[in-house]
């Protein structure tokens, strides 16, 4: 070892081969931690006085945690605040947190101090010791990688996790959810070009109405998740702007100028995304506003797809007693007791999804409340329900694309049967011989549970050849009957 080479690096593999417990040291005193994990002494802490639930704090924090400590470390590298080997043994590291290599020693509860202290420590520890391991030397000394003085340098937990609260959501968010919404937007689009010319029974308060295609009931779906999804891309500009450089209250003390937009600059570069350092930073940390904007975000797609997948389980209900417009593909028996019984299944885990969802959002916006002075400290919370949401949203949109909305057919027999019993046919009428007349028709086909063309001929308000040429479903459905089949 040299003053400028420092240590040899030795190709050990991930794990540490021991038992029993090794002795580590924080500034709280002395703490017995597992001898076969990379966590030190304010990790065993954390996990002995928050022991709470099943709730552990999701590896995509810990992975993005990974990017914000890999930038710093280059930072200061570049800075000279580092030794070479020293950045770059601590980013090697931070690259096998982000690749999730490590995600097992990072045990934390959700449910901790409300900084996320604790998991930014979680984090230090594991790197050093990791390093540690990497040089041959006695882990728990915190030599020759110190988990404060070098992995956290120039940091605090209050602007590191917000950051890394940020890169988790965006991660999740671009990755996952998007490209499942718009999978699922161009099978429901696949289904309204399918069935454009398909005319069918609309339906308003429960109740008939007039008519339109299926395509166009579709089109109205496809135009729904396209908005939503829209408004979910809209939260990205806000979830950009990263709270480094602010360390303890925003005022930067402990970092050098220029850290905080060096470091996003860093993560940019890493992670694709337009990383910048928020412009407040006592905003961006005494308030976690653009998670709670993001979690509204989650919270429209969520509506939206609840709308849908009820609307859709509601058409398919039946099949002989119900509305029974759409057959649903039979995934699995639908009951223990009655057999041949087959469910929406992927309709109702859709509107469970939703409905978590919305209890989700309305923890972050309680939570998004609860900012005192330069510090929200409700963030561990914040970050779960948010990246709860957005995974539970991705995964259903895929099996709902998948094992539903793909497999979908029309009972043409059924919807053709509503058009021709509809009364709210009548409507195309008023024009001709008013509202008044038009009314009595309907009202009188019903009360005779007659068809529509029978009580109209009776009233004599309309003759037979008018009727039939006016009262013409296929012309009823506008100009536009949906999208065009590609």
């Amino acid at each position: 070892m040299s003053a400028d080479t420092g240590p040899d690096i030795v190709d050990v593999p991930i794990g540490i081969d021991a038992t029993g417990t090794r002795h580590e040291t924080d500034s709280m005193g002395g703490i017995d931690v597992p001898a076969d994990r990379y966590w030190g002494a304010q990790t065993q802490r954390s996990l002995v006085h928050f022991s709470i639930g099943d709730d552990r704090m999701p590896t995509a924090v810990y992975q993005a945690y990974g990017h914000v400590k890999k930038a710093a470390a280059i930072v200061n590298g570049r800075a000279g605040r580092l030794e070479e080997w020293r950045w770059r043994l601590i980013a090697g590291v931070a690259d096998e947190v982000i690749h999730g290599q490590l995600d097992d020693s990072f045990p934390l509860f959700v449910w901790q101090t409300g900084s996320g202290t604790q998991s930014n420590m979680n984090v230090n520890e594991v790197i050093s010791n990791r390093c540690i391991q990497l040089v041959g030397g006695e882990l728990g000394s915190k030599t020759p990688i110190h988990p404060n003085d070098h992995v956290n340098m120039g940091q605090s937990s209050n602007d590191t996790f917000p950051t890394a609260m940020h890169i988790a959501t965006v991660s999740t968010i671009v990755d996952r959810l998007l490209p499942a919404v718009g999978a699922l937007r161009a099978a429901v689009d696949t289904n309204a070009r399918r069935w454009r010319d398909v005319v069918k029974i609309g339906r308003t308060h429960l109740e008939d109405a007039v008519p339109l295609t299926v395509g166009q009931e579709w089109s109205g779906y496809s135009a729904q998740i396209h908005q939503a999804a829209d408004r979910v891309e809209s939260v990205l500009v806000g979830l950009h702007e990263l709270a480094m450089g602010g360390t303890a209250v925003g005022t930067g003390l402990n970092a050098p100028a220029g850290f905080g937009d060096d470091v996003a600059e860093q993560i940019a570069t890493q992670t694709g995304q337009p990383y910048i350092s928020a412009e407040n930073k006592f905003a961006a940390q005494g308030g976690l506003d653009a998670m709670v904007a993001a979690s509204a975000g989650l919270r429209s797609l969520a509506v939206a797809l609840m709308k849908i997948a009820n609307d859709i389980r509601w058409l398919a209900s039946g099949p002989r007693s119900g509305i029974g417009e759409l057959s649903l593909p039979a995934n699995e028996p639908g009951s223990s007791i009655m057999p041949g019984k087959v469910n929406p299944t992927q309709c109702e885990a859709m509107v469970m999804v939703c409905i978590q969802v919305l209890a989700d959002d309305t923890g972050v916006a309680f939570a998004g409340t609860q900012g005192n002075f330069e510090l929200n400290a409700m963030r561990p919370i914040i970050v779960n329900n948010v990246l709860h949401s957005a995974t539970i949203l991705a995964d259903m949109c895929s099996k709902f694309t998948e094992y539903c909305v793909s497999g979908i057919e029309l009972n043409r027999d059924v919807i053709a049967g509503y058009v021709d019993r509809s009364l709210m046919l009548v409507t195309a009428l008023s024009p001709v011989i008013g509202y008044e007349k038009a009314a009595a028709i309907a009202h009188r086909a019903a009360a005779d549970n007659s068809t529509l063309r029978t009580a109209a001929l009776a009233t004599g308000y309309i003759d037979a050849d008018d009727f039939d040429r006016i009262v013409d479903p296929a012309t009823m459905v506008g100009a536009d009957a949906g999208p065009e089949q590609e």
